[in-house]
């Protein structure tokens, strides 16, 4: 069946895409700005940190493709779920091989599940996207990616307040940040994210229904790895994978933790109340 020819979301699995790019400095140099470390980019062929390639293969759709709440409109290549409310749920993740500054990179996605579900405060959809990106003239896949994204239905003044999860409180490194806007903004410019609940708070607020500005869910992905990377500055990742528990926003305090169990790694998010945020793990290959 040819996708374009049904509303049934389903029907868009096995839908592929291909594109290209290639792993320039700058994005590099502009994200540890942001994340408020040193500049990385003074060796050669520097190797990509781990989450870093979201600052490739950006969404670059036309602005008349754009819908109210910043996202591309429905349709392409992702499916023409009709819930109006689009967030990151997870993603799970296989470091194979370095990507390098300088690099030229192939992704190949493709859409692997749609699935419906009924949740407390409503329908959900679950679309997952499988990433593979391949160095050029490379056989083999340096690195896979499972995106989850969750659809629901729109806000209303009724819905139950999902349940709060109490975070873990075993962390052997911690550190606390409070993300504002600025942070999100730069985030938001960087990873050409035009989402508005990340920088419009009346957006957020009047029509969204958040207490504030939502925090990326990579962009505490990232802290997250940022925080293991700080700690095992040696650390090389196998895989990773992290889940968004419940939403943060600027300017309350957001709390990073870690613990480490020879090759196994747990890292978690938790808000200024103690209510987990995000909870994530990663396999080391050197230990």
């Amino acid at each position: 069946m040819d996708p374009t020819d049904t509303a049934d979301p389903r029907a868009w699995i096995g839908r592929t895409e291909i594109a290209h790019d290639r792993i320039t400095a700058t994005p590099v140099r502009a994200l540890a700005a942001t994340l408020d470390l040193e500049d990385p980019t003074a060796a050669a062929a520097l190797p990509l940190p781990p989450l870093w390639h979201w600052l490739y293969f950006l969404p670059l759709h036309r602005q008349s493709d754009i819908g109210p709440d910043g996202h591309a409109r429905r349709g392409g290549f992702l499916p023409p779920v009709p819930l109006p409310r689009r967030m990151w749920a997870g993603s799970r993740f296989e470091f194979r091989a370095p990507l390098r500054v300088g690099d030229t990179v192939t992704r190949k996605s493709e859409i692997e599940d749609v699935r419906d579900r009924m949740g407390r405060s409503g329908q959900l959809c679950f679309v997952t996207v499988r990433h593979e990106l391949r160095c050029h003239g490379d056989h083999e896949a340096a690195l896979v990616e499972r995106h989850d994204i969750v659809y629901r239905e729109a806000r209303r003044s009724t819905d139950a307040e999902p349940p709060r999860q109490r975070a873990r409180a075993d962390a052997q490194w911690q550190r606390t940040i409070i993300p504002d806007a600025v942070l999100l903004f730069r985030y938001s410019a960087l990873t050409f994210n035009g989402h508005r609940i990340h920088y419009d708070r009346r957006h957020a607020t009047e029509i969204e229904g958040y207490p504030g500005l939502v925090v990326h869910g990579p962009l505490i992905a990232t802290l997250l790895m940022d925080l293991l990377r700080r700690h095992r500055a040696d650390a090389d990742v196998a895989d990773f994978a992290f889940k968004a528990v419940r939403p943060a926003f600027d300017d309350h305090a957001l709390t990073l933790c870690g613990r480490s169990d020879g090759a196994q790694v747990r890292l978690w998010a938790h808000d200024r109340e103690g209510w987990l945020v995000m909870e994530a793990s990663a396999t080391l290959r050197n230990t």
